[in-house]
């Protein structure tokens, strides 16, 4: 049924020889080539806000083809008379004495006729040409032109209503006139509407009095209805319906319906004719005539409302508004069923719903997606309530089972005792009551329909819920196979969004299925089986299709079952190989995050302290209401760097509700884990729950306990590994680490430790054991293995590895597999990563001053670390005295004791003379009747060690002491190290006064049991009562470090010497002075540069604001081993005071016989300033001088 139409009439006029002429006909289709009118606002005072209407039609009529008849007692709509009226007027604007004689009767005629007319409004039209001429004078003319004339003689009430029309091809000429059209329009219409509604108040308001019809009523509203949506106004026409429904709705109530017939009268056709069709029954006529049943009148009122609907776009409500009706009215007439024919409401919901899907689509057009999503779900709705009535019918007449899902629309179809003469008249309904593959056939394809339109609407669970009465279908026509499949598919689909309930039911179904098939229980129905239990769970059984009471006992007996296949799970199947049966009995059956079980573990786990290994309480919650019988629970923990601790404890049921159990690790690493995951294994099955999951924007399905942290405290009598630099650092040989391999409590029968770390390699082969320990050891290729080692011992291990300079500190991951003589069925497990330090704690730079043939060399010993560090001795050792007669003297002791937390410099000399007696403490010198080069580099060893280091060798001697009388406290001896550690790094108090006099006041008090107080305060004790030794105690570490002897090719000693007799010198006075270079080749690369000769080139440095200096102050001259070069200079001191004679400058230039890199070589020299620590002392000038002042006359 396509939507109709409707345009607002205006009546025409003229002359009748203008409305025969060709150009009437012209001027006609280029108005109707305006038209339809658009963009029309009607703003009205019963109305809050202005109503827009965006098109309307209009229909040109003549005048007088319009039977002006008398009022009819029918209302009709307010369209059916003319709302404006035109006339024509077509003559020249000056043409004054037509218009009087002959026009002016004529337009006066017309307006008596139209004026006459309610809400009717009128507009008189001059056309003109455009080509017509002016009279000249015009402006002085008073006579006026035509268009005032009309203006003057027909506006008489103050609204113009004459229009000038300059015909001409210009779209634009009709600007004027389409505003006047709407004006009138609306004026007309709003005046009509206002009369209209004043009448329907007026009905309204005598409802109560003797006489009132709803009928009448129903048919002046609708008229009021009727005449919104001929201007397209149709908000407003369905208002008007929507409030004749609340009438009927207050009426029904009111159980006031004498006006209408019985409730149905079922004509032929009735259940099977689309529901919004007008063409079907003569609805007015029937309404007029008060003959009218509800349920006529109920498909007529809602079919002008959906026609209404969509005509104003919202074709989206129509499926949701018919469905409501279906639903509300079908269960209206099941009190009347018994008088209808046998499944009329059946059929006529069935044929009414899916009517109403195909006249949707025809309406439907240009919907945006998420229109057209809501568009197909309803219409999705209307297939389903349409698939629901064959629910129904198939339930009364066998073919279905009375049972869900079929059965969730039950209701008792009544029939009369008679058997009736009519018959429904759908065709398909009629098929399928006479055949059972009609109607499975029929019920498929609704079904099917009903799920492809819910899919297209995003609707999934809808649709997968009509899958299940599919399955459900496939089950009660024996095709269990398909009804398996199916029944397995759809959990899958349900579980993402939580719909418990159908999720149940089809997992039942599929349990259920699976029986009746007589397969076997293997992995496929395990699964079944272990998702029923996750959502029975969930709900707590709620959704479960069985009896209340005999759920724990069905519950049970699956349970059994699931013990029993997970035992047999794929072990020995006839015809599977041996090979085969093998490997599937290696594999398990994981089921990850089961929520008929949870695992929450305590945040703290306790030490065995009797083994190496700890507890960890958890607590296992089953919301089953049974037994679950099970073998194994696990908790895995993860800590930094892949560290993993595993809890096990073995079990043999968990009862319903909340069961704790201690579970244990063998081994346990100190520090704060997260819990990772847990595992319960029953036979091949295993459930597990993975805590430490990727982040994700799905909502999960199973809320994890807000404690995932778990602390493990540390073991001090534990196996445990360290690594540690060697106490010996050799700056050129191959690096090596200390690996520190402590039994504690353990008597260990084996060992093997492995080590790792990224871009490093261990060479375990050439592992050596530290200090000559006696251990029994093998070396491999990449173990290390250690055997038969007692308690409380620890073993060093030396094991070198690759270059590592590029690093400041190293993560190495040790892993030890040691097994212990009391256990020795258990193999622990120890994975730790330790870090170690790479970098030394030290620096050492070193500068070099030639003096002559000494050489003196500073060394600077700084520390790197925020720790203080004591250094014990620095030597600097010559590789080979015999062969490189060099000698090293120090400037102090050749060993100190010094504690620093900055840096200490050391200065050596070099010297070249036996003879001489060294200032400092150390010097090298050559014999110069048999001077060999050194070519070995010369060794520094420093000694020194860390504040740590020392702090903890005291405290451990210190304990040694009090324990040694104390022997059955040996066993607390680490616990007590580790106290007093703790202890001291809480404050650093007590730094300031050892690093002077040795005491250790250790801050604060020690929480530790009662039987070690006494050992306790005797360490104390011994501590503040500590002092430095002279030599001290304990160990060093030793750095030696390869120094090379530097050379120099030229080193030159310059001095400036003043050459004056006076004591006093004075500020102006010349000074003579002799400026002397002294050269020497001693310290050149090579024996025979001595008897070469080098031109140098000297410069005195210019003291503009002290010294004058005059005389050759710039010049060459030739050097030579051990010579001396001197020149006069005079010098002037600009001013008096005590300064510095000025710096000589001296280079060597380059050599015109020795080429580097292409240019010439510059010959490598260092100048030394003789008189660099001398200053001179300048007197002022002394002298008189006389002035002579005018003071003026008094």
């Amino acid at each position: 049924m396509a939507l109709q139409r409707k345009s607002v009439i205006v009546s025409y006029a003229a002359s009748p020889s203008f409305l025969s002429s060709p150009t009437w006909d012209q001027l006609k289709q280029t108005l109707l080539s305006q038209l339809p009118l658009r963009n029309i606002h009607w703003k009205t005072p019963s109305r809050t806000s202005i109503r827009t209407i965006q098109e309307l039609d209009i229909s040109l009529v003549p005048l007088d083809t319009i039977r002006d008849e008398l009022a009819s007692q029918v209302p009709a709509t307010l369209l059916e008379k003319p709302l404006l009226n035109l006339y024509f007027v077509t003559c020249e604007n000056t043409d004054l004495e037509l218009y009087r004689t002959t026009i002016k009767r004529q337009i006066k005629e017309w307006h008596a006729t139209v004026s006459n007319r309610k809400n009717q409004e009128w507009i008189i039209l001059h056309v003109i040409r455009p080509d017509a001429k002016i009279p000249s004078g015009a402006f002085f003319q008073l006579k006026g032109s035509v268009l005032d004339k009309l203006k003057a003689d027909f506006n008489t009430d103050k609204r113009d209503r004459c229009v000038q029309l300059i015909w001409s091809t210009n779209p634009s000429m009709w600007g004027e006139f389409i505003t006047k059209l709407k004006d009138g329009i609306l004026s007309a219409f709003d005046s009509a509407v206002t009369q209209r509604e004043d009448e329907v108040r007026r009905s309204e308001s005598q409802r109560q009095m003797p006489g009132w019809n709803f009928c009448t009523f129903f048919i002046l509203k609708e008229s009021l209805a009727s005449s919104f949506e001929g201007v397209n106004l149709c908000d407003e026409a369905l208002l008007q319906y929507d409030e004749l429904e609340a009438s009927f709705y207050q009426a029904l109530k009111e159980k006031n319906l004498s006006w209408f017939g019985v409730l149905i009268s079922p004509a032929p056709k009735d259940d099977s004719n689309p529901l919004l069709s007008l063409s079907k029954k003569p609805y007015r006529d029937m309404i007029l005539a008060n003959t009218i049943t509800v349920f006529d009148f109920r498909i007529y009122l809602l079919t002008r409302q959906c026609q209404l609907l969509a005509q104003s776009g919202r074709i989206t409500e129509v499926c949701k508004k018919t469905g409501a009706f279906l639903g509300a009215f079908g269960r209206r007439l099941r009190e009347v069923e018994k008088d209808l024919p046998r499944f009329f409401l059946q059929s006529w919901i069935y044929s009414s719903a899916l009517s109403v899907v195909e006249q949707c689509d025809s309406w439907a057009s240009n919907l945006s997606e998420a229109q057209l999503a809501v568009f197909n779900a309803g219409k999705g709705e209307l297939v389903e309530l349409a698939r629901s009535q064959l629910d129904l019918i198939g339930m009364h007449i066998g073919f279905l089972p009375q049972s869900p899902p079929f059965s969730s629309v039950w209701v008792p179809i009544l029939s009369s005792s008679e058997p009736s003469t009519t018959k429904i008249s759908n065709t398909q309904i009629l098929t399928a009551l006479d055949s059972e593959d009609a109607f499975y056939s029929l019920y498929t394809h609704t079904t099917t329909r009903a799920i492809d339109l819910y899919a297209n609407a995003g609707r999934r669970k809808f649709a997968l819920k009509l899958h299940g009465s599919l399955a459900a279908l496939e089950l009660h026509r024996g095709h269990f196979d398909a009804a398996l499949t199916t029944y397995n598919s759809l959990p899958a689909h349900y579980a993402p969004h939580m719909w418990t309930s159908l999720e149940c039911s089809m997992l039942q179904r599929a349990l259920e299925t699976h029986s009746a098939l007589g397969k076997p229980r293997n992995r496929e129905w395990i699964h079944i089986l272990l998702s029923f239990l996750a959502v029975y769970a969930q709900s707590s059984g709620a959704d479960m299709l069985v009896k209340e009471e005999i759920k724990a006992a069905y519950i049970s007996r699956l349970v059994d079952a699931l013990k029993s296949s997970a035992s047999e799970l794929d072990s020995g199947k006839p015809g599977c190989s041996l090979l085969l049966s093998f490997f599937q009995t290696l594999v398990d059956l994981p089921h990850p995050d089961h929520p008929a079980i949870s695992v929450q573990v305590s945040p703290t786990a306790t030490l065995a302290r009797i083994k190496d290994g700890s507890y960890l309480e958890a607590t296992i919650h089953n919301r089953l209401p049974c037994a679950l019988p099970i073998e194994e629970i696990s908790v895995i923990l993860s800590g930094k760097d892949a560290d993993r601790q595993r809890f096990s404890v073995t079990a043999n049921s968990l009862n319903p509700g909340a069961s704790k159990v201690t579970l244990f690790c063998p081994t346990s690493n100190a520090g704060t884990y997260l819990l990772e995951s847990s595992e319960i294994r029953m036979s091949r099955l295993l459930f597990n729950w993975i805590y430490r999951k990727p982040s994700t924007n799905k909502v999960p399905r199973l809320t994890k306990s807000s404690n995932m942290l778990v602390r493990i405290p540390r073991d001090l009598l534990a196996f445990d590994v360290q690594l540690r630099q060697p106490p010996r650092v050799e700056f050129g040989q191959s690096p090596t680490i200390i690996v520190a391999v402590s039994t504690g409590r353990n008597e260990v029968s084996k060992a093997v430790i492995r080590l790792s770390a990224p871009s490093v390699i261990f060479d375990c082969q050439d592992v050596s054991l530290f200090e000559n320990d006696s251990t029994e050891a093998e070396f491999t290729l990449e173990h290390i293995i250690l055997h038969n080692l007692s308690r409380s011992k620890t073993v060093e291990l030396l094991v070198p590895h690759s270059d590592v300079s590029g690093f400041n500190a190293l993560t190495i991951s040790i892993e030890v597999d040691y097994v212990t003589a009391d256990e020795s069925s258990i193999t622990r497990t120890l994975k730790v990563p330790r870090v170690i330090s790479t970098s030394l704690p030290i620096s050492v730079n070193v500068e070099d001053f030639f003096r002559g043939k000494q050489l003196f060399s500073k060394f600077t010993v700084s520390t790197l670390s925020h720790q203080h560090v004591r250094i014990a001795s620095v030597l600097l050792e010559p590789p080979d005295l015999d062969t490189s007669g060099l000698k090293v003297v120090t400037s102090s002791p050749r060993k100190r004791n010094i504690m620093s937390h900055r840096y200490n410099q050391h200065i050596f000399c070099f010297r070249s003379d036996q003879t001489d007696q060294a200032r400092f403490a150390l010097a090298v010198w050559y014999n110069l009747s048999d001077f060999i080069p050194v070519r070995d580099p010369l060794t520094l060893d420093v000694k020194y060690r860390m504040l740590r280091e020392e702090v903890e060798s005291v405290i451990d001697r210190a304990i040694d002491e009090v324990l040694a009388d104390l022997p059955e406290w040996h066993m607390h001896k680490t616990a007590l190290h580790a106290k007093f550690i703790e202890m001291l790094e809480s404050d650093a108090s007590w730094v300031e006064i050892y690093t002077i006099s040795g005491e250790l006041n250790v801050p604060g008090k020690i929480e530790i049991s009662e039987e070690l107080r006494d050992p306790v305060e005797k360490v104390k004790e011994i501590l503040r009562a500590h002092q430095h030794p002279e030599s001290p105690h304990g160990p060093w570490h030793e750095i030696r470090i390869p120094v090379d002897v530097p050379s120099m090719t030229i080193v030159a000693a310059a001095r400036i010497e003043l050459r004056t007799k006076s004591p006093h010198l004075y500020a102006g006075q010349p000074i003579s002075a002799v400026l002397s270079i002294h050269t020497t080749f001693h310290w050149g690369p090579n024996l025979n540069d001595k008897e070469r000769q080098y031109t140098m080139q000297y410069d005195v440095e210019e003291m503009v604001k002290e010294w004058l200096v005059s005389g050759k102050k710039r010049g060459n001259f030739s050097a030579m081993d051990d010579t001396i070069f001197s020149v006069p200079i005079t010098l002037v001191a600009l001013h008096h005071g005590e300064f510095a004679l000025p710096r000589v400058v001296v280079t060597a230039l380059p050599l015109t016989d020795e080429m580097t890199m292409g240019s010439m070589a510059i010959p490598s020299t260092e100048t030394c300033q003789v008189h660099g620590a001398e200053k001179v002392l300048i007197l002022p000038r002394g002298g008189r001088s006389t002035f002579v002042l005018d003071m003026g006359s008094t």
